[in-house]
């Protein structure tokens, strides 16, 4: 079964940006990561990246017209403005899981608010790149 794996703007500039909230390990060190931990679980992972709010809706309609069911996603600075892309989420029919590298909540004020957290069935924030994995896994389960 394939299994999405989107990250939003500012997200490849990981290993660059803030590394003091984000570390210095790159999105080619996250997508390694997880490719590896969603094949041991039989999952088929499909990565994707953008900065534009447009290009991320678009690839999950095609992720759900292709067929794809499960999604893990970490809408970076979309997930506190987004209604679009919330409602992509909520259209796609995938069973998705919100990550967040840092813990949004020990953050600005106004990341303490996700909404695109409502169109997914859970959020793992603050546990770096390990909360890909466990969303990974959650969604391996079911």
């Amino acid at each position: 079964m394939d299994i999405g794996i989107v990250n939003g703007p500012n997200l490849d500039r990981l290993g660059k940006r803030e590394p003091e909230v984000y570390g210095t390990r790159t999105l080619a060190d996250l997508e390694t990561d997880v490719r590896a931990h969603a094949v041991a679980r039989g999952l088929k992972p499909r990565f994707f990246q953008s900065n534009h709010e447009g290009e991320i809706i678009d690839t999950l309609a095609k992720w759900t017209d292709d067929g794809v069911k499960l999604l893990v996603i970490n809408p970076g600075g979309h997930t506190h403005v987004s209604v679009a892309l919330r409602d992509a989420i909520a259209g796609s029919g995938m069973r998705t899981v919100e990550v967040h590298i840092s813990n949004i909540y020990k953050r600005e004020a106004f990341r303490h608010v996700s909404i695109t957290a409502g169109a997914c069935e859970g959020v793992i924030t603050g546990l770096g790149f390990e909360g890909y994995k466990l969303a990974v896994d959650f969604l391996a389960k079911k």
